[in-house]
């Protein structure tokens, strides 16, 4: 029978953290590679406080596509 070892358990985590940010960072418009700094700790805090209140270049396409209507 095959036992759940600790690696197994690590990469379980990592795709749990790193599959939405994927998704999350591509949305934004920024480059989605950004997600798999989330498994660092510290960074990651640091991280989603940039992602909350940076600008994202996705609403600047919006903006410009609104402005030239």
């Amino acid at each position: 029978m095959y036992k759940f070892g600790i690696f197994e358990f690590f990469i379980l985590i990592t795709l749990i953290l790193i599959l939405p940010f994927w998704k999350i960072f591509t949305k934004a418009g920024f480059k989605p590679w950004w997600s798999l700094l989330m498994i660092i700790p510290i960074l990651n805090i640091i991280l989603i406080f940039y992602l909350a209140f940076k600008e994202w270049p996705i609403t600047k396409q919006f903006t410009h596509v609104e402005e030239s209507k």
